[in-house]
């Protein structure tokens, strides 16, 4: 029994050992990753030297002797002399190089790895501009400039599309058809909501007014200009008939007056 006990312990014991090891680094990385760079040999001799550098921050992981000099944290050397990333970051992007020596300090092994890695991507959001009958769809993924973007109309990709920015015609702004935008880059990819393209017609304006309504307006003031001016025309005539009819009359008087004394001495010589 005891003896069945201990084979499904060293079975138990391997199981957990797997699934908990390190995968190796791949090239590209998500940020967060937990991973090995492995060497080409592994090296458990506690006599050889072994050394990692990155070459971005110098940052150096040295062992000799079997002891570790220099410490860095979330990075550990294995039994092999393997480098692993307890869950790398940004900041790990780079050339790492590792130097082998055995006990006599005879290099025997040394070679580069180099990896990238990237923060995931994350949901965009499409926004929408009508301008002069203009439509302008925007993929906005904030500041991020590791990320490609693509367009998609009804779920279809617009292939030749990969501005963040994606102009549309009348026409096309009038379909009613779905947009959407993607973010992705070589380790991750999300994709935002789709929205249908819906623009108001653009209303014409005068002076920053309602086209027609500044029409009204002009139209009425015009009207009532052109009256008064008819008024003052008609004013402007009466006032010159009524002087000219006031010296008429006026004439008229003193004429009279003239000849009202003449005949008054004709008839007394008579």
């Amino acid at each position: 029994m005891s003896c069945q006990h201990s084979l499904l312990f060293l079975f138990l014991s391997g199981f957990i050992t797997a699934i908990t090891a390190a995968e190796t680094c791949k090239t590209e990385l998500l940020e967060g990753t937990s991973c090995t760079l492995q060497l080409p040999t592994k090296y458990t001799e506690t006599s050889n030297e072994i050394k990692w550098i990155h070459l971005s921050s110098d940052a150096v992981v040295h062992r000799k002797g079997g002891t570790m000099r220099k410490p860095i944290p979330g990075l550990t050397m294995e039994e092999d002399g393997s480098l692993t990333f307890e869950s790398v970051s940004l900041k790990n992007s780079g050339r790492y190089t590792y130097t082998v020596f055995n006990a006599e300090g005879t290099q025997i092994d040394a070679g580069e790895k180099e990896i990238k890695v990237y923060a995931k991507a994350l949901k965009p959001t499409v926004k929408i501009y009508c301008e002069n009958g203009i439509t302008t769809l925007t993929c906005d993924f904030g500041d991020r400039t590791d990320l490609t973007v693509s367009w998609y109309k009804e779920n279809s990709e617009l292939s030749d599309k990969k501005d963040p920015k994606l102009l549309l015609t009348p026409a096309q702004a009038k379909e009613n058809k779905t947009y959407s935008c993607s973010v992705s880059n070589p380790v991750s990819k999300e994709k935002s909501d789709s929205i249908t393209v819906s623009c108001d017609p653009v209303p014409r304006t005068l002076f920053g007014f309602d086209f027609w309504v500044m029409v009204s307006i002009l139209a009425g003031s015009g009207a009532l200009l052109l009256l008064l001016l008819c008024v003052l025309i008609i004013c402007a005539c009466r006032s010159c008939s009524q002087s000219k009819k006031h010296q008429k009359d006026e004439k008229e008087f003193r004429l009279k007056n003239l000849q009202a004394p003449a005949s008054g001495v004709h008839t007394s010589i008579i």
